[in-house]
């Protein structure tokens, strides 16, 4: 499988008033052609911001180091006019909340159709029909109509698709979504899936899904990595990271999760004690060692590092034994 979008010892710190704070920590990530990576871990793990810094999206505050390939091109460092050519064309994105993203001003079709007339050059008539082609390929009935209304009139997951839909209007290669699926009800979730599915089958786009939610991750990818405190912590196969999760912190997620044909008079679901570390806190250890219940002395006196292999894990003390999903 070729590879697509390639990331090396990415790390992103901010410039605050009392020094820096690192959000990011040499996080390292491949992507495949039509592969769909998702990326998992709880809130403050550094997630959204790696999404960010790939095409040079953080505040002038953010520092970025490390390496970001995108078929060969580096863009860590590139020039504005090289990133401005590959936001939106080469690496889209749908972001967590469409109603913020979206302009209230502006009908959805003239936000769809700017981005076709700015990458493509298409003239404005032709970018209203394309506009109406991709609403329909996204699943909003009505296109020919709906492609004048303004986001407010339209339901939160019809703006999802909205939002979806300008992502792909240029056939991006890599296509990151942050939370797509936030904040919509089952029906509408399951329908964004089946859109994004869709479009990784017929365009053959490369998906990084940034999800809290496991079932989700199981639905629709491929592979998976598992972010704590600003590092990757494991990566595998979705399958083989299910049923065989080998960093305590990703086996406290799985177990943390609700499953199919479990009862809660049967099943109770576990918790991991504690919470994630502060971005003033960088110690040389392993970050999840005050919170995990297979914690070594080796543990709080160094950092692990990721093992090789198609099953890569930084634990001094890792779970060897499979687990039910």
């Amino acid at each position: 499988m070729n590879t697509v979008l390639e990331v090396k010892n990415l790390s992103v710190t901010f410039r605050t008033e009392d020094g820096t704070l690192s959000a990011v920590d040499r996080v390292s990530l491949e992507v495949g052609e039509s592969e769909v990576l998702a990326v998992v871990g709880e809130s403050g793990c550094g997630k959204s911001v790696s999404a960010m810094s790939l095409a040079g999206l953080l505040p002038r505050t953010a520092t970025v180091a490390g390496s970001v390939k995108l078929d060969g091109i580096e863009l860590i460092g590139a020039d504005k006019r090289t990133l401005r050519s590959i936001r939106g064309r080469e690496m889209a994105y749908i972001f967590q909340e469409p109603m913020t993203s979206l302009n209230p001003v502006f009908t959805v079709g003239h936000q769809i159709a700017e981005v076709l007339r700015t990458h493509i050059g298409l003239s404005r008539q032709a970018a209203r029909d394309r506009s109406v082609e991709l609403l329909k390929l996204v699943g909003i009935p009505s296109a020919e109509r709906r492609v004048g209304d303004y986001p407010h009139q339209l339901s939160g997951g019809m703006r999802q698709r909205v939002m979806i839909a300008m992502a792909v209007a240029c056939d991006p290669k890599v296509l990151i979504a942050d939370e797509p699926t936030t904040a919509l009800d089952v029906t509408i979730q399951a329908g964004i899936l089946d859109v994004l599915r869709e479009l990784r089958e017929r365009l053959g786009t490369s998906i990084v899904l940034i999800t809290h939610d496991l079932g989700v991750v199981a639905d629709l990818a491929d592979r998976v990595a598992v972010m704590y405190a600003r590092r990757v912590v494991e990566t595998a196969e979705v399958h083989e990271l299910f049923s065989r999760p080998q960093h305590p912190y990703t086996a406290g997620l799985l177990g943390a999760s609700p499953a199919a044909g479990r009862h809660a008079e049967t099943h109770r679901l576990n918790e991991i004690p504690g919470l994630v570390p502060v971005l003033a806190e960088q110690p040389d250890a392993c970050t999840f060692a005050d919170r995990c219940p297979r914690a070594l002395d080796t543990c709080t006196a160094s950092e692990p590092n990721l093992t090789p292999g198609p099953h890569r894990v930084a634990c001094w003390n890792p779970v060897r034994e499979p687990v039910e999903v």
